[in-house]
């Protein structure tokens, strides 16, 4: 009819199934079109029975699962795999890193309670003066004397390395930085006092109370030179900055030429007994070298008061002083 609306823009108002669309048979007598939906998807909720009713609401759909929704709120599951056990390269990298700056601030802070340590053991080392060293090894010269005091020393070095790599049978990581932090104040204090005992057979005792010359005693050895005490600018008797940080890197070195120390089997005893005993010569031939050139004899020398023994004296080797 002319008035009517044609056909195709018809909107169906009411909602039917999919049969009457198509025109078909329709569904059978007694049954609705959403108790056949019901039936034919699962249950989201996992419960059925006489008592429960399977039909849903038709205008809102298939209700949403709680649990699948909640997901969203979850933190990812990579960042906890990730944090857990990296499974990709860039995790294991990220591991790498982080146990390696660790690393890095442990060994720092071990270099500096080190220094601290070896600056508190300084005063403690018990010093033989030079009237003292004549009269236990008579009728030697002073090339004589420094010898026998570098022959002293070199075996009380390699005693200790040989003890800490005979202790690194078995090494444990958490022993092994125990074992050079003993190694290394155990060496330095042997060296320290052959590092005095020189200075004082050459003739240049540096002037001062017992804290000043253990100051002077600790710049030698850590800076691998003899003292002229002639000239002042070559004595260091401040603790500054500049004397700190060159203390922490020859700890630093100290340490990593001990490394092999811990090789075990009783490797490391032998290999720390050889380099300890080369490395207290090396230091001795360097601060013999400077004190040669500025030696004082004997008969020059004006007499000089006992040296002062400290209160509390660091226990060495016996081997260190015999002769």
């Amino acid at each position: 009819m002319a008035g009517d609306t044609p056909f195709r823009k018809r909107r169906p108002w009411r909602r039917h199934g999919p049969e009457e669309n198509r025109g078909g048979t329709g569904t059978a007598a007694g049954d609705s079109p959403a108790a056949e939906r019901a039936a034919a998807l699962p249950d989201p909720s996992g419960v059925s029975g006489p008592g429960v009713s399977g039909t849903s609401d038709d205008e809102r759909g298939r209700p949403a699962s709680l649990e699948v929704a909640g997901a969203a709120d979850l933190p990812d599951s990579g960042e906890k795999r990730d944090q857990a056990e990296p499974v990709t390269g860039a995790g294991r990298l990220r591991v790498v890193k982080r146990g390696v700056r660790k690393s890095g601030e442990s060994a720092r802070a071990l270099v500096g309670r080190l220094a601290d340590l070896i600056i508190e053991t300084a005063p403690r080392v018990p010093v033989r003066d030079l009237a003292t060293l004549r009269k236990q090894f008579p009728g030697l010269g002073p090339e004589e004397l420094a010898d026998k005091l570098v022959a002293g020393a070199s075996r009380a070095s390699a005693t200790v390395g040989a003890g800490v790599g005979a202790a690194a049978m078995m090494p444990v990581p958490p022993a092994m930085l125990a074992e050079l932090a003993a190694e290394v104040t155990g060496v330095a204090a042997i060296e320290m006092k052959l590092v005095a005992e020189l200075h004082e057979v050459y003739g240049h005792r540096p002037p001062g109370n017992l804290a000043q010359r253990s100051t002077a005693y600790l710049t030698s050895w850590t800076e691998e030179r003899g003292i002229d005490v002639m000239r002042p600018a070559t004595l260091n008797a401040a603790l500054g900055g500049q004397m700190k940080r060159e203390l922490r890197q020859q700890i630093t070195k100290r340490m990593a030429r001990n490394l092999p120390n811990l090789i075990p089997f009783m490797i490391g005893a032998a290999v720390g007994a050889t380099m300890n005993r080369r490395d207290t010569r090396k230091l001795a031939d360097r601060v013999r070298s400077d004190l040669r050139k500025n030696q004082i004899p004997w008969d020059r020398l004006t007499e000089l008061p006992p040296l002062e023994r400290p209160a509390v004296p660091v226990v060495l080797p016996k081997g260190i002083e015999g002769a």
